[in-house]
């Protein structure tokens, strides 16, 4: 693991996004982040996920460098929490914001060329690049009051897109998109990706997550419950709605073996069995002269295991024992409240 203190100050590829170690954050008698441990390289896109309350936004705020925390260390882009240089080269879009409606996309964009310190020979450039990306370039001289609430959330991305950051936070980036910018916007994040910019991404549409995510970190209760790739996160685990009369399943000792059992009328849901065991228990419905209607596999989502992680916090979290920057090995695990 790279040291917190070796930060270097280049654009290095070796070292990390975001590395953060048992990070605290207190408010008087209330612990807001209780032992923060993650890294997040180069070029990854990492999901932080958690009900609301859960610790994420004041997480945010520690590594933008808006507020200090209590304990711990964290290095961002190879600098110290809060450090201009390291702030010069992320780029934000919360999931609150509001411009001057009376200003024009164009006015909005080199307003925020100038506060980022951008060299105003590169001002046009960069607002037309901007615009293109997020699909304003048509609207671009209109006033930001005409805009619907979608268009105000392209302008907010094309602005944290100035610069060309080298780690991007988006908090809620989609929320108030169709399902022609949520493809826009998951676009964009896996350019980003592909030329080495780290995306930091809050979001309670799972299924958007799911669709860019390489890793996860679940937040509940003041703990990260779990970290990793999605493919650990979620497992091989699977389940399976039938159609069947003449047994109940719940009632047959053998069948609870297959896993956790839910009746809804006529139809038997069977989770935690494996897509491959599925024919398996078919087979043994029908040998106990049980009739199969209907067989309905489904491969479990992120959002069935975060309901599930929310509802048994200590089962089943990845175990590891130390902290990698490397994007194919599991990160370590911290607590936030």
């Amino acid at each position: 693991m790279l040291s917190l203190r070796e930060g270097a100050t280049d654009r290095g590829e070796g070292i990390p996004a975001i590395q953060t170690e048992n990070l605290v954050k207190q408010y008087g008698k209330l612990t807001a982040l209780a032992g923060l441990t993650m890294a997040v390289p180069r070029g990854e896109v990492f999901g932080f996920l958690g009900p609301n309350g859960a610790g994420k936004t004041t997480a945010v705020k520690l590594l933008l460098g808006l507020t200090r925390p209590t304990a711990g260390e964290a290095r961002v882009l190879g600098f110290p929490l809060g450090d201009r240089r390291a702030r010069q080269r992320i780029g934000y879009l919360p999931e609150l914001f509001r411009y001057q409606g009376w200003l024009t996309a164009r006015e909005v964009l080199s307003f925020h060329c100038e506060l980022a310190g951008l060299p105003r020979a590169e001002w046009v450039d960069e607002v037309d690049r901007a615009l293109r990306t997020v699909g304003l370039a048509t609207r671009a001289d209109d006033r930001v009051e005409t805009y619907s609430k979608g268009m105000q959330q392209r302008l907010g991305l094309g602005v944290t897109l100035l610069g060309r950051p080298d780690l991007v936070f988006l908090d809620e980036p989609t929320s108030a998109l169709d399902p022609v910018g949520r493809h826009d916007v998951r676009e964009i994040i896996r350019e980003l990706k592909a030329r080495g910019t780290a995306v930091f991404l809050n979001s309670h549409l799972l299924s958007e997550v799911e669709l860019v995510c390489d890793r996860v970190a679940v937040v509940h209760r003041g703990k990260v419950v779990a970290l990793g790739r999605l493919s650990e996160i979620l497992g091989e685990t699977s389940s399976v709605r039938l159609r069947v009369s003449g047994l109940r399943l719940a009632d047959d000792a053998e069948l609870a073996h297959w896993g956790d059992l839910e009746e809804d009328g006529e139809w038997q849901t069977v989770r935690g069995i494996s897509a491959e065991r599925i024919p398996d228990l078919v087979a043994t419905i029908v040998r106990k002269g049980g009739r199969v209607y209907a067989v309905e596999p489904r491969q479990q989502t992120l959002e069935d295991r975060f309901l599930q992680l929310l509802q048994n916090p200590t089962a089943e979290i990845p175990s590891v024992d130390s902290l990698s920057a490397e994007p194919a090995s599991p990160s370590g695990v911290g607590g936030v409240a």
